[in-house]
């Protein structure tokens, strides 16, 4: 009997069963940014080995002359790891002009140094967030660097969703065997670290201009960014502990929660080409600014995100003087509090750490002034208040 091809898709899926094959899940690299290797960096890469296809790491960085200086990454750890390294220098995107063979010499001489070191070496990588006029001398060397690099050593670079409007991308992708296109910390500040909606959008623009497999770089980190008078971007902090309140300021987060869903939909249907997650970066117990170990790990495998966050007043040194207090009770970082309305019997109060006083009618509370994450297990002070007999009760604490 001979079907039409609609009439035996039909049969198919109705008498058959037929079913839509699972996606493949994704695997997921992890930067090791760190240039100076203490021994988080080696629990955090010893803890999180098992979630981890392979390892990216800052192996040297350009100086003002375009020099390479290197650093120093613990070798015995990530052999001990068993996961593949991928060497990343990075030249910084604000270098004009370099001494090209200087340079090529250098990464030479690197790869071949960590060639001998006992690590299982996967590729090279070179980072260098240029712009998209000086992609044509960027496409040049990187052209002789794969011509100067061993056949069997494997070349990637990190890429900017800006490229995608340049006509010579296509060149530079054609000089590497593979690509990590970042979507984070691409735009200016004001428009956040991450948005889901453009990074899928960039994916896919991205998938349409090579066929050569790429990963997505994500973020796990926050940054708190300032401008000076003139509106200029003046400093950016990426580890600091402490929230900053001022009007110049603003605390860039990326959201557990959001990349969590993100990644739902990135495994449902992946654009073409697209490999795996490369993750910045990551997180040790020294590092406040990025995620926790647990909750970071808790999104690569699809984890419940369950978290508990809880206000209470510690009492001060000053007689009648409390400590405004916030503690996660849960085992996964949480969104810092939007509103803690504090018990009535508190007559004064300020707040801290980018808390501010907010009076509601004659209640006073502590309004969050920046996005930030609270630890599992951690607490955090938020502010002060000078208070009668503590009405535990009374306390209202709203996401």
């Amino acid at each position: 009997m001979i079907f039409s091809w609609p009439v035996a898709v039909l049969l198919c899926l109705v008498l058959m069963g037929c079913h839509r094959a699972a996606p493949v899940p994704l695997p997921h690299d992890a930067y090791v940014w760190q240039r100076a290797w203490t021994p988080a960096v080696t629990d955090a890469l010893r803890e999180s080995g098992g979630a981890i296809h392979a390892w990216r790491v800052l192996a040297a960085q350009t100086d003002a002359a375009g020099r390479l200086r290197r650093f120093a990454p613990d070798r015995a750890a990530l052999a001990a790891s068993g996961k593949p390294v991928v060497l990343v220098v990075r030249i910084d995107g604000q270098l004009q002009a370099w001494d090209e063979q200087a340079l090529l010499a250098d990464t030479l001489a690197l790869w071949r140094d960590w060639q001998d070191g006992g690590v299982p070496l996967a590729g090279l990588e070179i980072d260098h967030d240029c712009g998209t006029a000086r992609l044509p001398a960027y496409a040049d060397f990187l052209a002789r660097l794969r011509a100067a690099l061993p056949a069997q050593a494997r070349l990637s670079i990190t890429a900017l969703p800006a490229w995608l409007r340049s006509p010579v991308l296509g060149r530079v992708l054609a000089a590497v065997d593979a690509s990590v296109l970042q979507v984070h910390a691409v735009r200016d500040p004001r428009a956040g670290l991450f948005d889901p909606a453009l990074a899928r959008q960039w994916a896919a623009d991205y998938a349409m201009r090579s066929d050569k497999p790429f990963l997505l770089a994500l973020p796990n980190y926050g940054s708190r960014v300032s401008w000076d008078a003139e509106g200029r971007l003046a400093s950016v902090a990426s580890e600091a502990a402490v929230l900053d309140a001022r009007e110049d300021a603003r605390e860039l987060l990326a959201q557990p929660r959001q990349l969590a869903a993100f990644l739902r939909a990135l495994q449902a249907d992946p654009p073409p080409h697209l490999q795996g997650i490369a993750w910045f970066r990551l997180p040790t117990a020294q590092d406040l600014r990025a995620w926790s170990l647990p909750t970071w790990l808790a999104v690569i495998r699809g984890e419940p995100l369950r978290a508990q966050v809880d206000a209470s007043l510690r009492r001060g040194d000053a007689a009648g003087g409390y400590d405004v207090q916030l503690y996660n009770a849960g085992r996964v970082d949480a969104a810092l509090p939007a509103r803690v309305g504090l018990p009535a019997g508190c007559s004064l109060a300020d707040g801290v750490n980018g808390y501010r006083l907010r009076m509601d009618g004659r209640t006073p509370a502590l309004e969050r002034a920046q996005p930030g994450l609270l630890r599992a297990g951690h607490r955090r002070t938020i502010g002060w208040a000078r208070c009668g007999a503590a009405d535990e009760g009374a306390w209202h604490v709203e996401p």
